[in-house]
């Protein structure tokens, strides 16, 4: 194209979808819809055509599909990826003299003006485009050079609107002068369902579990439809400065410490704590978890007890403070003396990138395909970038979530570099307001191309304000929204299941934290939590509306404690309406408006709705519909909708 550089008269401006410029890949999963979008324009008034040109890396041949003008020269035009891998996509765009000449021809034949030169100007480009092979193209040239009227008659048909558009005149094209990537990962990676438990916690004797005990807890978890059950950390825990109950600096005989606080002289991070059983028991766990479709994700802490051998064998690899000791790990006011952080500003920084990388490829080849990675936000980002794509030359279908609560840029880059889901800001997004705010920032913000967002309502380090010394309706909703909201969430399950609300007062932390106790849970025990949770996993796995967390319209709803919004497909197969009461304690009432532009339906309403959680049924026949729930019944609706289909 660039002998033609002079003529191109069109400009392409602000491609998207694009990282930084294309530094970084855009973001999709198999099956997902990749929208291009650009501000296209050039002078005059000629007509405009643009083409998205798209391939998997490695083809030999683009696809091509159409964009179409939105408004004030903004373009949209969009593909599917089918394949995991690289796609490429450019913009080509260019002055369509054809369809410029047609516009032009309607409207002076409208007007009763002579238009024979004009035809005249057709045939030659009609058989500019038709060469020697086209022979559709041939005819219509030949019916223009027919009788006058005959010919008029022929242009304004529908035949030769169809002839235009379908064969585009493509002179002096621009292409946009970047070629960007897409990276496309297998569906699990935007869409899981995450338990998380303590496996030290999980024997129902009272004593300390086992792998084999949480074996036993696998029907358990695959029964409320979680497909994936993290652990933390399985390691050896430090004996050396081991904390105590609610964190206590100093641990009595018999206490089992903190798991992060990994390494002792039974072994580090390429180690099994003991008393949880060997690797083979381990190994098996993965392999029984499969049976139920379980995928078992490893806690990836890189840090250090004291006691750690990595500490012994590389002492350069930590911070010695001037009076010989080995600097801790801190976040003032919080002090962690059971843990050692690396230092990654080590001259022997090579080697330590190494074995951690090592102790990645260690546990993947043990059967993982899925890892919780502890604080990322501590270690350095290039780190995470070469790790994390050496890992994925070699086994590409990992999953790595990013448990950063930290400053936005740093969330961000982590994404960008490779992280394939993050914690995120939900857990503290409590009111219509601010969730509503979050959600359009996450969907459709510049961070929906490399942030995949994982909502937690808990975790064993946050026990949040709202769920503070409060009643199970509030974690029903908290539940709901998590697991509605986001096609990748997770809870801290036991706290969560079994209304755990007692804090440590004036902090966001458990009072008794199972982080530094065995607990006794009663397995065998189910509730009303228990049956919503598995009902809207159920749901989820049903529905392909709420297995996505991109396709969310929020619905107006005046009353300020009523949250609606509906998720449904492309192709409107499936559709989900969400509406919850944010006020536990309170009924609450409004009326919700069907966004008729999404359902492709007009005046003529007739929507059949089932609520999945209650089993009750309705038809809504206008726009703008009642709705009243009480807490104490069920806190949200979960409507799948019908459309009928004679009003589509």
């Amino acid at each position: 194209m660039q002998e033609h550089r002079g003529q191109s008269r069109v400009m392409i401006e602000n491609v998207q979808p694009q990282v930084d410029g294309g530094l970084y890949a855009a973001k999709r999963t198999v099956g997902e819809r990749v929208d291009v979008t650009a501000d296209i324009f050039g002078d005059g008034h000629d007509h405009i055509r643009a083409h998205v040109w798209y391939k998997r890396d490695g083809d030999a041949e683009w696809s091509i599909v159409e964009m179409l003008p939105v408004m004030n020269d903004s373009w949209k035009g969009s593909f599917y990826v089918q394949q995991r891998g690289i796609y490429l996509f450019t913009v080509v765009a260019w002055v369509d003299h054809l369809e410029t000449w047609y516009d032009g021809f309607k409207k002076k034949a409208a007007a009763h003006v002579d238009v024979r030169t004009e035809l005249l100007e057709g045939v030659i480009m009609l058989k500019k485009l038709a060469g020697d092979r086209n022979n559709e193209l041939q005819h219509a040239a030949k019916k223009l050079e027919e009788h006058y009227n005959a010919a008029v008659e022929h242009v304004l048909s529908e035949e030769f609107k169809e002839i235009v558009h379908h064969y585009p005149l493509i002179e002096f094209e621009t292409q946009y002068d970047k070629v960007l990537p897409v990276v496309v990962e297998h569906k699990k990676a935007n869409f899981s369902t995450w338990y998380e438990l303590f496996p030290r916690s999980a024997s129902l004797e009272g004593k300390h579990g086992t792998f084999q005990d949480v074996i036993k807890l696998l029907p358990r978890v695959a029964s409320m439809g979680f497909d994936v059950l993290y652990l933390p950390p399985i390691h050896p825990i430090g004996k050396v400065n081991r904390k105590g109950k609610n964190n206590n600096v100093k641990s009595e005989p018999g206490e089992p410490g903190s798991p992060w606080a990994i390494g002792s002289d039974e072994g580090g991070h390429k180690s099994i704590l003991p008393e949880l059983g060997t690797l083979d028991d381990y190994k098996r766990l993965i392999q029984e978890a499969k049976k139920y479709h379980i995928d078992i994700a490893l806690d990836l802490a890189f840090q250090c007890a004291p006691d750690h051998p990595y500490v012994k064998e590389h002492p350069q690899w930590f911070k010695q403070r001037p009076d010989g000791t080995i600097q801790y790990a801190e976040n003032p006011p919080k002090k962690y003396q059971d843990i050692y952080p690396f230092n990654f500003e080590t001259d022997d920084w090579i080697a330590l990138w190494q074995e951690l990388k090592s102790v990645i490829t260690f546990w993947i080849d043990q059967g993982v395909q899925i890892f919780r990675v502890d604080n990322p936000h501590t270690k350095p980002i290039p780190f995470w970038q070469w790790a994390i794509a050496e890992v994925n030359k070699l086994y590409p279908d990992i999953i790595f979530l990013s448990e950063a609560f930290t400053r936005p840029r740093i969330m961000a880059s982590l994404a960008k570099i490779g992280f394939t889901q993050g914690y995120t800001y939900f857990t503290w997004r409590v009111s219509k307001a601010e969730l509503t705010e979050y959600m359009n920032e996450l969907v459709y913000g510049p961070s929906r191309n490399y942030f995949r967002p994982n909502f937690w309502p808990n975790t064993p380090d946050i026990l949040p304000w709202h769920l503070q010394h409060q009643g199970e309706n509030v974690f029903i909703i908290r539940f709901a929204l998590a697991a509605t909201l986001s096609s990748n969430y997770g809870m801290y399950g036991p706290a969560y299941e079994f209304y755990d609300n007692v804090p440590t007062e004036g902090k966001e932390e458990y009072y008794n934290s199972e982080k530094y106790e065995i607990k006794q849970h009663d397995w065998k025990r189910t509730n009303r939590m228990t049956d919503i949770i598995t009902i809207v996993n159920r749901a989820r796995k049903e529905h392909a509306a709420l297995q996505s967390t991109w396709n969310i319209h929020f619905c107006f709803i005046e009353n300020p404690n009523l949250f609606a919004y509906l998720k449904a497909t492309d192709d409107l197969s499936s559709i989900i309406l969400v509406v919850v009461n944010l006020d536990p304690h309170g009924r609450q009432s409004g009326y919700v408006q069907l966004p008729k532009h999404i359902l492709n339906i007009g005046d003529r309403v007739n929507v059949k709705l089932h609520d999945l959680m209650t089993d009750d049924h309705y038809t809504w026949t206008q726009e703008w519909n009642y709705v009243e729930i009480d807490p104490y019944k069920m806190p949200f609706h979960l409507f799948r909708l019908a459309v009928h289909e004679s009003y589509m």
